[in-house]
């Protein structure tokens, strides 16, 4: 590779990401795939990885030359790197190297089942905690807790990631309003976010419709953005002020929630950590009633 072109899978999504509005959307879709399934990359012919990802060839061969690559082969010798540096991996590593995939041999058995999605948690948490130190946690705490209020949208799989960060937020006293979009008033109920207010976006593919919608009504009333996604490639992520980008693991169609509650979990329990530090250095009367950690309940 001549010099300037990413020699780490780190420096390609850095650069996929500040290139991402010039790519075409097909290429932005072999961009997100290739990211996504590292493993298929690495191993197969651009014939095959279009066959699995649906995607032409095509898309695949000019994402690389847009890149700054002679061509596919290319391409994939960045991918080939971390296997074949890798001499011994451990199971871990290998899912972490092979795109985050496990193989379950027979999903009639429960236990089997069982089985698998644990350790679909364990490989998606063992991510997060490789990840933490990369990921922008004190400047998104920082914009949560400058906010009026904070607005909360997460739609499908998503839902109960919203519903939880806007129920911990409050618990922690700081004002959260949960957008639910019951009886399809999304659109109204995120019409209240203003310049002072922050709207945390959390989206994972498939990508609910209404959730890039309401990122776009919400920057254009003024509001701050933090989106929790899978990517810089994730629909909600292009206009946000802040990514927090966070990896679960898959099983079949199911996808492991465990690593972004983990996040969400962060964000609300760091902000109790720092009011109940503050509340150790002042006698403010907005701090005298609030709640001991023990009786959070979170």
């Amino acid at each position: 590779m001549s010099q300037g072109k990413p020699t780490t899978l780190d420096g390609l999504r850095l650069l996929i990401a500040r290139m991402g509005e010039s790519l075409t959307p097909r290429m932005r879709a072999a961009a997100s795939y290739a990211m996504e399934h590292p493993n298929d990359m690495a191993l197969n012919p651009v014939a095959s990885v279009a066959a699995q990802s649906g995607i032409a060839p095509a898309a695949f061969i000019r994402l690389a030359k847009a890149l700054g690559y002679d061509g596919y082969s290319e391409l994939q010798r960045l991918f080939r790197a971390p296997l074949q540096s890798a001499a011994k991996p451990s199971h871990s590593e290998r899912i972490r190297h092979f795109g985050g995939e496990l193989q379950l041999d027979n999903p009639q058995d429960p236990v089997a089942v069982l089985r698998a999605f644990s350790q679909a948690n364990i490989v998606s948490l063992q991510h997060l905690h490789a990840d933490a130190a990369a990921l922008p946690l004190k400047q998104a705490i920082a914009m949560i807790q400058s906010a009026r209020i904070v607005h909360v949208i997460g739609m499908r799989r998503s839902y109960p990631l919203a519903a939880y960060l806007a129920y911990a937020l409050n618990r922690v006293r700081q004002p959260a309003v949960h957008i639910t979009a019951l009886g399809g008033s999304v659109v109204e109920q995120a019409s209240t976010a203003s310049n002072k207010d922050v709207l945390i976006a959390i989206s994972f593919p498939p990508y609910a419709t209404e959730t890039p919608a309401i990122c776009a009504q919400a920057k254009a009333q003024g509001a701050r953005l933090l989106a929790i996604t899978n990517g810089v490639l994730s629909p909600i992520a292009k206009d946000a002020d802040i990514v927090l980008e966070v990896n679960d693991a898959e099983l079949k169609g199911f996808r492991s929630l465990t690593s972004a509650f983990c996040l969400v979990q962060t964000l609300a329990m760091c902000i109790a950590f720092n009011k109940k530090h503050k509340r150790g250095k002042s006698s403010a009367p907005a701090l005298d009633d609030f709640p001991d950690l023990s009786d959070m309940d979170c």
